[in-house]
């Protein structure tokens, strides 16, 4: 470290002797920052946290290439009145479709989704059922025959009652049931009892244009408002919102986060540093002689924001520079790093803390400000640069996770603290000579007197009281949590890590039932392919797979269009083949007279005699299945029977269907958000082991060549390692889960809060048997201080809506909280007992 700073001292010589220019290099680079910091967007989607080259990320890419994802507004309209909630869809299309987006002039909407037009498949639903529909169809119609021809002889007895044989044919008659409903819903979408109804808008502007949408959803309000839904009926109410609007609501609440933790985290920490060293400098002010006391308390009490103003802007300048360059390299945010503004200056302050320190008291000696510099340059200046080093190089080790969320974070943040260590040793003493000019900092010269009589005298040994309670009851939790790891767990649960939005849930509530789909088919992955042969295979492949697991499997269904409708000339003549055969069994004597709803349907469903042409369907049925070219697409949708808000339920789909093999030995790979989301929990589950063990890997090393010693290394660790367990005994003892947001707290944890053992070790060291009271009251003081800046920075996030950041500024506070506890605790209780079998060595 010596080495280093020698190195770079002439930098520093220059800096104190040419303050102003250093300070306007400084502000130069900080506009600079500023310049590309503002390019910075923060992106939500999970995709993002996956590496370009997952296949997961490919797959879906590769869809949102072919078949879109197009996002849409909806609107739902709530009355008793069926015909009040149609004329006002009726009514407010037309302006809707007319609706400007004046910073554009373009149209807010190029279509929209109300009425479905089903008449004509009420004639061909046949015609796009599936070969095993069909087949379960000519089984259902042929016991109804059987039980028709055996019920119109007389002399028939039924002896047995074969339940199992009337369930299986409901079943089949309920398959058809169940198919034509799907086929063929209600003409309007609406809800059971027909008091809600939904339409659907298609923007013509980006889901990521924040601006056209917060305008989009501000003009659509002021239309709904001028239409007046009370006039069509008194109970009417009428909301515009759907995913869209959640978007914009999760990126706003974001932001928010992000004010609301930069005002709530930076606040407390500047107040704290302010009342540390008002009192700090009044208190030693106060202790010297009268004579010297020249300035009155209103003069300390206006210098207050001094410490402020000396330590803040340098810090300010190395974050505008950190996030700077992350918006040249890496363009954008994540959820996790989109709050380390405030997370890194709670970090970097405590560089600037304890330099600034430092120097207030060798500057009491009488010495000059370069001298008191330089002084305080070797001193503080070493064991800042090995913190800095040390956390930012264990911060750095994430850079090499696959899993983004881990990897940006890294970045970010090690940049971060080695900007903002350069930034306190080179920027803040240029400040403090310009501050010394116009005597904005009060000194008491007579006050280092005192105290180097003070020194002079000897010391009384104090004992740390209660050691041995101390040790064993920390060592009494380390065993606890060592027989109960097995009660740390992970929140798999999206919905519980995801903020709750009023006016969404409401809106929800109005529109939950009026899809105008009774289907229970969610949330479907897809895999696409290059050609229909290839999706025969796929289809074959997945079929296999789920004969294969039987009930354990997690697929509900399988479809493909050309499974429902005909593609080519012979499949459309094999397909009337089979509704010629459906015709001739519903002709048989014994079901022509069976008149109700349903053989009614089957009827005109089967009369089908030519092949469908393709642009005679209903948009609603197409569009699922036609790329955005509007071409009919090449994949296969396969549809989960569980839901899959559940990450466990996500990695078991994913496991099961993520990556497929056709009898070619053809590989394809499914594609959905869930099975993103799923990839994303897997690759985030086996990386964070592997990055917590590289991080103190790396931290441990970097102790071994600061203490050159295994013996104090392991000391000066012992802080750390007791401190997380600590952690994870509140985890336990209170229910406190992990999750995908504050696994990312855990490499953090160690890399900062290993600075507490590494100065009570190195001080106690220097200080020899015998000090460790005094060694707290010095420098346990000044880590307490850093440790309460750098909770207060994550305890920013405490005050956000969001509960996985919440989750992180939880995690992190305690976690600080618990090494710095350790520290002041444990560590010199361990001193202590071994002292007193003189057991420790300073060899």
């Amino acid at each position: 470290m010596d080495k280093i700073l020698n190195f770079l001292l002439p930098v520093f010589q220059f800096n104190i002797r040419h303050p102003k220019f250093t300070l306007s290099i400084a502000t130069l680079f900080g506009l600079a920052g500023i310049f590309f910091a503002l390019r910075l967007t923060v992106d939500t989607d999970i995709a993002s946290l996956l590496p370009p080259s997952h296949p997961s990320v490919q797959a879906l890419e590769r869809l949102q290439a072919e078949v879109g994802g197009e996002t849409e507004m909806q609107l739902v309209i709530s009355s008793p009145s069926f015909e009040a909630n149609r004329a006002f869809a009726e009514a407010i299309i037309p302006p809707s479709m007319e609706l400007i987006y004046q910073r554009t002039g373009q149209l807010y909407f190029s279509r929209f989704e109300f009425t479905k037009d089903t008449e004509v498949l009420k004639d061909y639903a046949l015609y796009l059922a599936t070969d095993s529909e069909l087949d379960e169809l000519e089984l259902f119609l042929e016991d109804e025959i059987e039980d028709a021809r055996l019920a119109a002889n007389p002399f028939f007895v039924d002896f047995e009652d074969d339940w199992d044989d009337d369930e299986e044919e409901a079943n089949r008659g309920q398959m058809f049931a169940d198919l034509y409903t799907e086929l063929i819903p209600d003409r309007y979408p609406i809800n059971a009892d027909s008091t809600s109804m939904l339409l659907r808008f298609i923007p013509t502007g980006s889901r990521s244009d924040l601006a056209f949408l917060r305008n989009l959803f501000r003009d659509y309000d002021n239309l709904i408002a001028q239409m007046d839904p009370q006039s069509f009926h008194p109970d009417m109410v009428v909301l515009a919102g759907g995913r869209l609007q959640r978007h914009l609501m999760e990126i706003d609440s974001i932001m928010n986060d992000v004010y609301s933790s930069f005002s709530a985290g930076i606040g407390s920490v500047l107040l704290l540093v302010m009342i540390y060293f008002f009192l700090k400098t009044l208190i030693n002010y106060r202790k010297g002689s009268p004579e010297e006391r020249k300035k009155g308390l209103f003069s300390h009490i206006k210098r207050m924001p001094v410490p402020i103003v000396l330590i803040g802007i340098p810090l300010l300048i190395s974050l505008l520079i950190t996030f700077g360059v992350a918006g040249v390299t890496l363009g954008s945010l994540n959820t996790m790093t989109a709050v380390l503004f405030v997370i890194l200056f709670g970090l970097g302050i405590d560089y600037g803390l304890h330099f600034y320190a430092r120097y207030l008291e060798i500057r009491s000696d009488g010495e000059n400000v370069e001298k008191s510099l330089l002084k305080t340059y070797y001193s503080s200046g070493r064991a800042i640069m090995t913190s800095a080093i040390t956390t930012g190089l264990a911060l750095f080790v994430l850079i090499y996770a696959d899993f983004r969320g881990f990897s940006e974070f890294g970045f970010i943040s090690g940049m971060g603290i080695v900007l903002a260590y350069l930034a306190m040793i080179y920027v803040l003493p240029a400040f403090i000579v310009l501050f010394e000019r116009y005597n904005w900092i009060l000194i008491n010269r007579n006050q280092l007197a005192e105290q180097t009589t003070a020194e002079a005298k000897p010391q009384s040994f104090k004992r740390y009281p209660f050691a041995k309670t101390i040790l064993a009851v920390g060592i009494a939790i380390i065993i606890f949590v060592a027989f109960n790891t097995d009660k740390l767990r992970f929140e798999y649960d999206f919905s519980v890590l995801e903020p709750e939005f009023s006016e969404y849930m409401e809106f929800r509530e109005l529109s939950r039932d009026a899809e105008g789909s009774a289907s229970e088919r969610r949330n479907p992955a897809y895999v696409v392919a290059d050609s229909y042969e290839e999706v025969e295979r796929i289809l074959q492949a997945i079929r296999h797979i789920q004969e294969e697991r039987g009930d354990d499997s997690l697929i509900l269904g399988v479809e493909a269009l050309q499974e429902r409708f005909p593609i080519n000339e012979q499949a459309e003549q094999h397909k009337l083949e089979r509704l010629s055969t459906i015709r001739e069994l519903l002709d048989d004597p014994f079901l022509a007279s069976s008149e109700n709803e349903d053989m009614d349907r089957l009827r005109r469903a089967s009369q089908a005699t030519e092949p469908l042409d393709f642009e005679r369907l209903p948009d609603y049925l197409t569009q699922r299945f036609l790329t955005r070219d509007g071409e009919i697409g090449r994949f296969v949708m396969i549809y989960p029977n569980v839901g899959l808000g559940d990450g466990r339920n996500s990695i078991a789909f994913k496991n099961e269907i993520g990556r497929i093999v056709t009898e070619k030995d053809e590989v394809f790979y499914s594609a959905s958000t869930s099975i993103v989301a799923a990839s994303m929990l897997d690759l985030m589950q086996d990386e964070s082991f592997v990055m917590v063990l590289a991080t103190f890997i790396m931290i441990f090393f970097m102790m071994l060549i600061s203490f050159r010693s295994l013996r104090w290394a392991i000391i000066s660790l012992l802080p750390l390692v007791i401190g997380l367990s600590w952690l994870f005994f509140i985890m336990i003892l209170f229910g406190l889960s992990f999750n995908f947001y504050n696994l990312v707290t855990l490499p953090a944890i160690l890399g900062i809060g290993n600075d507490n053992g590494v100065h009570l070790a190195s001080r106690y060291r220097e200080e020899g048997p015998k000090s460790m009271w005094n060694v707290l009251a010095s420098t346990g003081q000044h880590i307490s201080i850093g440790s309460f800046t750098t909770m207060l920075g994550f305890a920013g996030l405490l005050f956000t809506m969001h509960p996985g950041l919440y989750s992180i500024g939880l995690l992190a506070v305690i976690g600080i909280g618990m090494t710095l506890l350790a520290a002041v605790t444990f560590l010199p209780a361990l001193v202590q007992v071994l002292e007193d079998n003189n057991w420790i060595n300073f060899n």
